[in-house]
């Protein structure tokens, strides 16, 4: 039988591959925004494993509003990279320097 502790580690483990994908690869934006929806996902599998354990439904409500919160963080994110591409012909992270002070 699958525990609470099966899915905490779960989700804990897919929090530390994606922290790693985001302090490792700090060149490429669409991997670290991937990290974060992964980042994202792990968490919001906590609160669904806690939600049954629980045995409410706050937690899973709660998954909802950031999952809305995050495709709306992936489209923006994307619509950033697709004029960022378009204006250097790169997505690499050290070329951007225009918001520098």
């Amino acid at each position: 039988m699958i525990s609470l502790g099966h899915y905490l580690a779960l989700g804990g483990m897919l929090f530390v591959l994606s922290l790693a994908g985001i302090v490792l690869n700090r060149r490429n934006v669409l991997l670290m925004l991937m990290s974060v929806e992964l980042m994202l996902l792990a968490v919001n599998m906590n609160f669904v494993a806690f939600s049954r354990y629980l045995g409410n439904v706050d937690g899973q409500v709660f998954v909802f509003f950031v999952l809305t919160v995050a495709a709306a963080e992936a489209a923006i994110g994307l619509a950033i990279l697709v004029v960022l591409f378009r204006k250097r012909h790169s997505i690499d992270v050290d070329e951007l320097d225009e918001l520098k002070g």
